[in-house]
């Protein structure tokens, strides 16, 4: 039977009002992990970060990116005439008619997209990045030579997590300071400049692994470090850094990495935008220009230096206009006459 409007919108409503599973843990399969008692989290801003944490239920996002994506899936189905006479994720009443870009100008960025009926609406958040102090002392917590490499060139390239950790051992040349990746999405493949203590911490966790795991141009450049070696996946990798995130109370993510080394190559003055939109992998530069947006943290630190300097011009007033700053001094005998 085919899924008609009623259990489209049904199914959307479900995913926005039920509870996410969760997965047993590898080492705890009968449930036994520790904490698994407690009380469901409650979302709320991190005090560290001020980034909000995951609660029991589906983001927004989430739920829209799934309809978008049953959306676009009827719609080939529709095209290619084997699904559906209609598709069950209708468009919203107000952007059915014309083609979604018509009439528009060139010199103007695209419109947001056009929005299904079904899809709840999704409040844009402004790209957070680690301060300086803030990345120093997460960086402090990592453990291991592997761990202090991968997060040095994800802050020094902007690379995604996923594309940093599917490198292979001959996409590195520590001679021209470059790493190749291969880009999501296009999967093209990319060489990404990166500082050099990246490449330091590369070549001693290389170093502490040596004889231990495969070193062919084609093997993984990245591994676990416990029995058996096996290639780092993105899960070892999240729960990596999320450990580091315990010994301070912080929430940040990996791809919080990336949104700090595109704020600290955006506010360089000496790097054109359009370098940056490069190194990201953007393809447009309208996506590039959020980072040129200030920072909440400096904003909040320069609007408190304003107000120290209105206290202190407020604290020792000028003498007045009418009397020489000498004379007053010979007055009131700071100044031998």
């Amino acid at each position: 039977m085919s899924a008609t409007r009623v259990e489209a919108r049904d199914f959307i409503r479900w995913l926005q009002a039920t509870v996410k599973p969760t997965r047993p843990h590898w080492r705890y399969p009968e449930g036994g992990a520790p904490g698994t008692d407690a009380a469901p989290p409650v979302a709320k801003a991190n005090a560290v970060t001020g980034n909000r944490s995951r609660g029991v239920r589906y983001e927004a996002a989430t739920v829209a990116h799934c309809e978008r994506v049953l959306r676009g899936f009827y719609d080939f189905h529709l095209e290619a005439g084997s699904g559906p006479m209609r598709n069950p994720f209708p468009l919203a009443r107000h952007a059915r008619a014309g083609r979604a870009g018509a009439h528009r100008n060139p010199m103007e960025p695209f419109a947001a997209e056009r929005r299904g009926r079904y899809r709840p609406k999704v409040v844009e958040r402004a790209p957070r990045s680690i301060p300086d102090e803030r990345f120093d002392a997460l960086f402090a917590q990592l453990g291991s030579h592997r761990d202090r490499a991968l997060v040095s060139f994800w802050v020094s390239t902007g690379a995604r997590a996923s594309e940093l950790l599917g490198a292979s051992a001959g996409e590195v040349d520590p001679g021209q300071q470059l790493l190749t990746v291969i880009r999501n999405g296009t999967r093209a493949l990319q060489a990404l400049p990166a500082a050099p203590d990246a490449f330091v911490w590369l070549r001693l966790y290389q170093a502490q692994l040596s004889g231990l795991v495969p070193t062919g141009r084609d093997e993984p450049l990245w591994w676990t470090l416990r029995r058996p070696f096996r290639p780092l996946g993105y899960d070892a990798a999240r729960a990596m850094f999320a450990r580091a995130n315990a010994a301070l109370g912080s929430n940040w993510s990996l791809h919080d990495l990336r949104h700090t080394a595109a704020y600290r190559m955006s506010r360089d003055p000496q790097m054109p935008l359009t370098d940056v939109q490069w190194v990201l992998g953007h393809a447009h530069l309208s996506t590039t220009q959020r980072y040129l947006n200030p920072v909440a943290e400096d904003v909040i630190a320069e609007v408190l230096a304003f107000h120290a300097r209105q206290r202190d011009r407020d604290a020792a007033p000028p003498p007045a206009a009418a009397y020489r700053a000498e004379s007053l001094r010979v007055l009131f005998g700071e100044e031998e006459s």
